[in-house]
């Protein structure tokens, strides 16, 4: 899955990786490391990017995209 994922993104989506977590049931919870401007559009791209890969691959035919959320991650530029 993070393959695929990895596979359907563009440059412009700021996608630098993908990590899959499985849940309880079937359900699956993807975390994609984004690089943004503001937190708003790591959270759009990475909707828009999780869409289009379950819209386009056949292998994600059947999955669905229920949330889109994002947290801010500090780096080591927040001391300068």
């Amino acid at each position: 899955m993070a393959a695929i994922i990895t596979s359907c993104a563009e440059k412009a989506d700021g996608l630098e990786h993908v990590t899959l977590h499985k849940g309880p049931t079937r359900d699956l919870t993807l975390g994609l490391f984004m690089l943004a401007d503001r937190l708003a559009e790591a959270e759009d791209s990475a909707g828009r990017l999780v869409r289009r890969a379950v819209a386009d691959h056949p292998d994600l035919h059947g999955f669905r995209v229920v949330t889109a959320e994002a947290v801010l991650v500090p780096g080591p530029w927040w001391e300068s």
